[in-house]
């Protein structure tokens, strides 16, 4: 957790108002860090429907595996999350460590193992000792109150410059529900679900299956779309959690993700998505400039991806923008290796509304002052248009800096 805040941090942090059936606590546990809180603990009560995906990373860690075992139950009592060590690479031990945590919980919260999430973030291939939430989660659960998303949120954070946290209210039918997430991440990220921490809870009775379908649809152009190095964790995990207080309130319960009553619900959800993924693109280690590339005119919305996100994730690209560089050729470079239709002598390409190709080669009214001025600005949107269709797509990223480079160069030492 760094001491300097990323200038790129927003400017308004939301009020995030409580949660029925939601409680938090967090403590010092001294798992990696000293004289700062590294567990969250989130109680929720009975009944509470369970979504989550994960990374597709075929090294996932421990609790990202406890956590889909656990999810075809499609119930939670409580979730638990470490920051520190993010008990990946630990073999039998790892997975001895998340059956005590939860089984700690379980103690603590008063409920079945089966029915804990547990989430883990930080040095990969440490050994994580599960006894040192003895004790500090049976504090955790009498002392929960429906509280603090902030400091939870502060918990969970490794290499991140703040917490990140996000809201929104909407009917369902006759009722008001809220919806309430956070997020950590900074490093290791690129889009495979979830590309970092992030949890959301609602009060709205939404059945496990309609929870989830919502939240595999909504991860697609928010979380799916944010790349910070190209680099996918062993521990990316979204879960999401409803209450269904708001049942009380005359809020219809939702068996199905397709219920047309839950068009604003939907809309609403994903927007905290999109928040929360873009907060992750702010707090890119060591960034200076937020970054959105747009892709148009290509052959499908899935080649707009994969071209956007090759643009994205090229070094030569991100430092170029880093040095305040309008270097189109690397652009260009990025769009050629993609692997997708392209026609060179159709593609343009602008920085923040500048138009500096134009049919394959630099626009006749190319300014370079003008440009270069642009590029100073701290968000910095790309714009390439290739002229073989209707796909479109954008995805979010940040520059690649020397202080990315001193982050990660002694991350584990």
């Amino acid at each position: 957790m760094s001491s300097t805040v990323s200038p790129l941090a927003p400017k308004h942090v939301p009020d995030m108002p409580v949660i029925a059936g939601v409680r938090l606590a967090t403590a010092e546990a001294g798992i990696r860090y000293k004289n700062r809180t590294d567990v969250l603990l989130a109680v929720m009560d009975k009944g509470t429907a369970v979504a989550g995906v994960f990374t597709k990373s075929k090294c996932p860690s421990a609790p990202v595996e406890w956590c889909r075992a656990k999810l075809k139950g499609g119930k939670a009592r409580a979730l638990v999350v470490n920051s520190g060590n993010a008990n990946a690479f630990t073999g039998k031990t790892g997975r001895a460590s998340t059956a005590l945590t939860a089984k700690i919980a379980a103690k603590a919260v008063g409920c079945s193992e089966g029915e804990i999430f547990l989430a883990s973030t930080g040095v990969i291939g440490e050994p994580l000792d599960a006894t040192k939430f003895d004790g500090v989660l049976g504090r955790l659960a009498e002392t929960a109150e429906p509280g603090d998303y902030l400091a939870a949120a502060k918990a969970i954070m490794t290499t991140d410059t703040f917490p990140k946290v996000a809201t929104a209210t909407v009917k369902l039918g006759k009722a008001k529900v809220t919806i309430n997430g956070m997020a950590k991440g900074a490093g290791m990220i690129a889009p495979d679900m979830a590309t970092m921490l992030s949890f959301v809870f609602t009060d709205a009775p939404i059945a496990p299956a309609a929870l989830q379908a919502l939240l595999k649809s909504g991860v697609e152009d928010t979380f799916n779309a944010v790349t910070i190095d190209g680099d996918t964790s062993t521990s990316d995990t979204l879960l999401a959690f409803a209450t269904g207080a708001a049942a009380e309130h005359g809020a219809p319960k939702i068996s199905r993700a397709s219920d047309p009553r839950l068009k604003a619900f939907v809309k609403a959800f994903n927007q905290v998505l999109a928040n929360l993924s873009e907060q992750v693109a702010r707090d890119g280690e060591g960034a200076r400039k937020l970054v959105e590339i747009t892709v148009e005119g290509a052959k499908t919305k899935a080649s707009a991806r994969k071209i956007a996100m090759s643009i994205a994730n090229s070094p030569l690209v991100k430092t170029a923008i880093a040095g305040e560089d309008a270097n189109w050729g690397r652009v260009v470079m990025a769009v050629g290796k993609a692997g997708e239709p392209a026609d060179r002598d159709k593609l343009s390409i602008s920085f923040n509304g500048i138009r500096v190709a134009k049919s394959g080669a630099r626009d006749p009214d190319y300014d370079e002052a003008q440009v270069s001025e642009a590029m100073k600005a701290p968000e910095i949107a790309i714009l390439v248009s290739l002229g073989l269709g209707k796909g479109r797509d954008r995805v979010m990223t940040c520059d690649l800096t020397k202080e990315y480079v001193a982050i990660n160069g002694d991350y584990r030492s």
